[in-house]
């Protein structure tokens, strides 16, 4: 049997193989069709998110309200001069964040215990310091808009042998200059560090290990 196909006769299997190369063809050239314009969308997402991204030290101005509400708390602790008071801050957390204590250790006795003074104030002092200070922007996880970590101070995150006279001054007042001039010779931060998720979860309070 013949048939005609593009002006002329072939025969029947010819005709198959022609069909089916024409079945078969279609949905890859579909599918790389979907990927050539997905993948610019995937690209451009990425790029605007990345430049909502502050570095360390820049200004990234006003904080989510969950973060900045959770600063407060513990601020507000801070300022108090009982270390008790952390326990609010700290029970709005579905998890304890970590804190550098023992497995099932309560953070407030492990603050305490830890703490110059006995009572926790050397603690509460250092949140006093670090909380008003710029904090730095970290990505956290594939879903980035939504999982940016907020890191008190923000000097945790930057490289100590670059600094401005101003973030100079502030790391100084922090930590003084012999411990600052240890950080820059091990080139790495060791003193506290705060973090708080963009949904106002604390996540972390202890020394750069």
């Amino acid at each position: 049997m013949r048939f005609i196909v593009e002006g002329r006769w072939v025969g029947l299997p010819v005709l198959v193989l022609a069909v089916v190369s024409i079945v078969y063809a279609a949905p890859s050239a579909s599918r790389e069709g979907r990927a050539a314009n997905d993948a610019p969308k995937t690209v451009g997402a990425a790029s605007k998110f990345a430049k909502q991204l502050h570095k360390p030290g820049e200004d990234i101005g006003p904080l989510p309200g969950p973060v900045e509400e959770m600063r407060q708390a513990i601020l507000a602790a801070a300022h108090s001069g009982d270390i008790e008071d952390l326990r609010e801050p700290l029970d709005w957390n579905e998890m304890k964040p970590e804190v550098a204590a023992a497995a099932g250790e309560d953070p407030i006795a492990h603050w305490k215990k830890t703490s110059g003074d006995g009572n926790g104030r050397e603690i509460l002092a250092v949140l006093a310091e670090i909380l008003p200070m710029r904090a730095a922007e970290l990505p956290l996880g594939k879903d980035l808009e939504n999982n940016i970590i907020y890191v008190w101070p923000y000097l945790a995150e930057m490289d100590l042998g670059k600094l401005t006279p101003a973030q100079e001054v502030e790391l100084l007042q922090l930590v003084g200059p012999a411990e600052a001039k240890a950080m820059r010779d091990k080139k790495k931060w060791t003193w506290w560090r705060l973090t708080i998720g963009a949904d106002g979860t604390w996540h972390s309070f202890k020394k750069a290990e």
